[in-house]
């Protein structure tokens, strides 16, 4: 409901936190799906993931680690 009430108004910027953090896997691809869409009409997105599936959705990905930008990916040790 929320995603839904976000881009209602086609907006210039969307900030999306975890859209689909809570989501199975159908309904997560449909959200971006739906981002997707919206970016291509113009909307600018930046949204927070840590879902690397999500992620490769995204023209640009900045990773962070403990608070700061680094050149990519940080592996689990």
């Amino acid at each position: 409901m929320a995603v839904a009430r976000a881009v209602a108004g086609q907006p210039s910027i969307l900030l999306a936190d975890e859209p689909t953090g809570n989501l199975d896997s159908k309904n997560g691809e449909a959200v971006m799906n739906l981002l997707e869409a919206l970016h291509d009409e113009g909307s600018t997105i930046c949204m927070v993931a840590h879902d690397p599936r999500y992620a490769q959705h995204a023209e640009r990905e900045i990773h962070l680690f403990d608070g700061k930008v680094v050149d990519g990916p940080v592996e689990k040790s």
